[in-house]
């Protein structure tokens, strides 16, 4: 923009704008592994060449929840303008062959039935415009008084019944689209967060694989359950390529099992053992051009609500600190637990060996050469107290 306005000229742009970029980046940014599960939890897959496109069409309520809101607004919109142009049509149509708009049958309307006069369908229908009037006072059960459907045309009988039915259809997948829409399960699931980094340190003698998980909010998650899949691309025996093979992994909690109470963070590990997928994993591997990607899948049921909900996210090679560990973050005060969220994802740094799961199985003195830190041991202090008075002797 600066060089077309002669500012700047074209060739000096041109040459910062390629010195402003390092080789190593464009080259980084290239080798980096496309990710399957985004760190919000969107899967990151295009779907291309359906040719059966007539298959969304035949669950209507869910393809109109999945829209976006505007695309959502106008298909709801341009039912309501269809619906009510087709019944004004209907409404003219029925006047028009009763012979209603007739303006001679107008004026001998006036003389009331009573007398003998003509009796329209609908009262008050004099052109088109009117006709869309009643069409939209039907629908939506306005009832200003000026129109009204007379006993005198079944069939304008029958067209009111129906556009009440069509009129209460239309409002019910309106309300409930919106409903869903609104309190879709991705929603809750954006108050529900993991740790940016995952981290891999000795627990009990073992590496394991550990990241944090909480939920902001205070109502709770029900039967909260966990589970991780390790994503990467795998060959057969066969010679057969799968580009995205998922593997589950194994999966250990303070709770037990694969639920989990959901009250504060928790830190959810996987005991890397020799069926664990990460059983040849060293810190040579953690870095960005390492074909590995580990996600982790929060489901459960919303207190308030009751809608199943979902959070993901997932952690690529790079995203896995070798060696560190999650700072507390939990602490006792004034009779209740306190959680400190601005340490959710602070590390430090725990002596840890760096070699696979299979080299300290196979090779257990590498434990003994590691400096490990000392166990906390409580110790009672002991508190001496004044005495409030003192024991003299009495005098002889």
């Amino acid at each position: 923009m600066l060089s077309r306005k002669g500012i700047i000229p074209e060739e000096y742009v041109l040459t910062r704008l390629a010195e402003d970029v390092p080789d190593h980046a464009r080259y980084r940014a290239r080798e980096r592994r496309a990710r399957f599960v985004g760190k919000n939890g969107t899967c990151n897959v295009a779907h291309k060449n359906i040719r059966e496109q007539g298959r969304f069409l035949q669950d209507v309520f869910t393809t109109l929840v999945d829209l976006k809101w505007p695309h959502t607004l106008i298909i709801f919109t341009m039912t309501f303008l269809c619906s009510w142009l087709l019944f004004g049509m209907t409404w003219w149509l029925i006047a028009f062959a009763h012979g209603d708009l007739d303006h001679s049958t107008q004026l001998l309307a006036g003389t009331g039935e009573e007398a003998g006069g003509f009796v329209p369908c609908v009262t008050s229908i004099h052109s088109f415009t009117s006709a869309f009037l009643f069409s939209i006072e039907v629908q939506v059960t306005i009832g200003f008084g000026g129109r009204m459907v007379t006993e005198e045309c079944p069939a304008a009988i029958l067209v009111l019944i129906v556009q009440n039915i069509v009129g209460l259809v239309i409002n019910a997948i309106m309300l409930g689209c919106i409903f869903m829409k609104t309190a879709q399960a991705h929603r809750r699931a954006e108050t529900l967060i993991f740790s940016k980094h995952a981290v891999i340190a000795l627990r009990e003698g073992k590496l394991c694989f550990m990241l944090r998980v909480g939920d902001l909010r205070k109502s709770m998650i029900i039967s909260a359950t966990i589970s991780m899949q390790v994503v990467k691309k795998t060959t057969s025996v066969e010679g057969e390529v799968v580009p995205l093979n998922q593997i589950d992994i194994q999966m250990e909690n303070p709770v037990g099992g694969n639920s989990i109470f959901l009250v504060s963070p928790l830190i959810i590990y996987h005991v890397i053992d020799k069926n664990s997928p990460l059983y040849d994993i060293s810190p040579l591997h953690l870095h960005h051009h390492e074909d590995l990607e580990i996600i982790v899948i929060l489901e459960g049921v919303v207190e308030t609500t009751g809608i199943t909900t979902q959070a993901r996210t997932s952690y690529l090679a790079d995203e896995i600190l070798w060696g560190q560990r999650f700072v507390p973050i939990v602490a006792e005060e004034d009779g209740r637990y306190s959680v400190d969220y601005s340490k959710f994802g602070n590390t430090v740094k725990v002596p840890t060996p760096s070699c696979t799961a299979r080299q300290l199985e196979e090779d257990r003195s590498i434990i003994d050469s590691i400096p490990l830190s000392p166990k906390v041991t409580s110790r009672k202090r002991s508190i001496k107290l004044k005495p409030k008075f003192s024991i003299t002797d009495e005098p002889s």
